[in-house]
Parts: C-alpha cells; structure tokens; sequence
C-alpha cells in the first residue's frame, strides 16, 4: 500500500505535535483509494481525551464532526494518527491492541530524539504489523 501525504500536512502535524507536547497529539485521516493506493486530502487535528504523555483516546464529537465533514466531501476515512513524544515511530503493543481496524492507516509521528519520523503502519486482525509505503511529497 502507498500512502501519499502532502509536505504542508505533515510540516503542519510536526507543528502540532510540539505544540501539544509531551501530551500525545491525535487526530483522523480523510481522503481517497485508488488501487493499491491512499491518498491523504485532511488531516484531522481531534484532542486527547486522555491527556496522556503514553496513550491517546479521541474526543467522540470531535470524531463524529471529523467523519461527517470528510463524507460530505466524498472522502473515506483512511485512518489515524498520533505522536509518541518520546518513543520512536512504531506501533506499541497498546497499539496494536487498540487497532480494530485491519483496513485502516495507523501514522505514528515520533518527536523523540533531533528530526521527527512519521511512518504508517498496517495492522492486520491478528496484530501483525506492516510498515506502509510512506511518500511525503
């Protein structure tokens, strides 16, 4: 699966992310399938009901309001995204437990150490994970 993100979303989520750290930022993916492939239109920025430094849960009506704007732009709901403020882009075993949705993108954007990593992640319904063809571009 290759998953495409424009440079201006993710410089945007990285300015997000610090700006709520070291609470872990979160939010939703809308956009389009084509094939073997994802394009990301939005990014949803939604608030950690947790306000965790170590897990995350999305806000419900933020969530329902995120679903109901990228239907009515005729995008599909690609996935999700949070930070890890201090551990490195890769899917934690809370992670893994929580990823229901086996069709579904999981980004994880690491802001620990110098330069932020994003990856995407595929999660499949027994937990293996598959790292996503990333392309920022």
């Amino acid at each position: 699966m290759i998953v495409h993100l424009k440079l201006a979303d993710y410089l945007a989520m990285v300015q997000h992310a610090r700006g709520v750290a070291p609470i872990e930022d979160c939010g939703l993916l809308g956009g389009t399938i084509d094939g073997d492939g994802k394009t990301v239109e939005k990014v949803f920025y939604l608030t950690n009901t947790d306000h965790s430094a170590e897990h995350f849960s999305l806000d419900p009506k933020e969530q329902f309001a995120a679903v109901k704007e990228l239907r009515a732009q005729g995008w599909q709901l690609l996935g999700n995204w949070h930070s890890h403020p201090a551990s490195p882009s890769r899917p934690s075993e809370e992670d893994k437990r929580l990823a229901f949705d086996s069709t579904a993108s999981y980004f994880i954007l690491s802001l620990a150490g110098g330069e932020p990593v994003l990856n995407s992640f595929h999660v499949d319904k027994d937990k293996n994970v598959t790292k996503e063809d990333l392309r920022i571009h």
